[in-house]
């Protein structure tokens, strides 16, 4: 009932606070998963796909008022797909993952967006290794690969010599923390995505495979904010 009355109150056209401070209760609710039974619905996820700015195609990023709002309906999100099977089978009908690769795609050259960036990767994460279905749409409707690399390379800050050659510099500063946050979701995501694709037959595939690889020496070659987060990146 106190989910049921937190989603019912997000509905609501509220204050941006009253959003933030409704959205950090539901993420903690969230992790347990007796409490997800009943709250976990189309209407649910709807209102905090909407509140993540999951539904709308073409509106930009641009109040960076709403920003923790973003991030805060993305937390949740990723609680309730991990611990619920029934929003894992909604997110395809949904159509969620489509909506993330859009999300990412507006994250892309702007500013303060790091954060969204971050949990826009984790969920396609989860989704990509907790339903193979998605895991599917990804690869083969949704450009996953590259819009995956596509956002690898920009946590990284590549900076291209050659087609597929990174350029060198050793007196490059280490990634921010949350650079090296986003570059490890990417990469988790990647993972899940290319699982399958031993058997490269197309010469786009056989172009974003090298590309990606070019990427991930560069990546092999970059530290972290610490000893322990360059190990995890690697």
């Amino acid at each position: 009932k106190l989910c049921e009355g937190i989603l019912n109150i997000l509905e609501k056209d509220t204050k941006t606070s009253c959003q933030v401070t409704c959205l950090e209760a539901l993420r903690i609710l969230s992790r347990d998963k007796k409490v997800l039974v009943p709250v976990t619905t189309k209407r649910n996820m709807q209102i905090l796909m909407k509140l993540a700015k999951l539904d709308t195609v073409e509106d930009p990023l641009e109040r960076v008022s709403e920003f923790p709002v973003i991030v805060e309906a993305l937390k949740c999100l990723c609680n309730i797909i991990f611990n619920s099977s029934v929003a894992q089978k909604l997110s395809l009908e949904l159509n969620l993952a489509a909506m993330l690769c859009n999300l990412l795609q507006k994250c892309k050259d702007r500013q303060l967006v790091d954060d969204i960036k971050c949990f826009d990767l984790r969920l396609l994460f989860l989704l990509s290794l907790l339903h193979t279905d998605i895991r599917a749409q990804l690869r083969q409707e949704l450009q996953g690969v590259q819009v995956l690399t596509q956002a690898l390379e920009s946590s990284l800050s590549v900076r291209w010599t050659e087609e597929y050659k990174a350029a060198e510099d050793r007196d490059r500063p280490p990634l921010s923390l949350q650079e090296t946050d986003c570059a490890i979701e990417a990469l988790k995501a990647l993972f899940n995505v290319t699982l399958d694709s031993w058997n490269v037959h197309s010469k786009n595939e056989s172009h974003q495979f090298r590309y990606m690889a070019a990427i991930l020496r560069h990546c092999l070659l970059t530290t972290g904010p610490t000893e322990e987060k360059t190990e995890e990146l690697h």
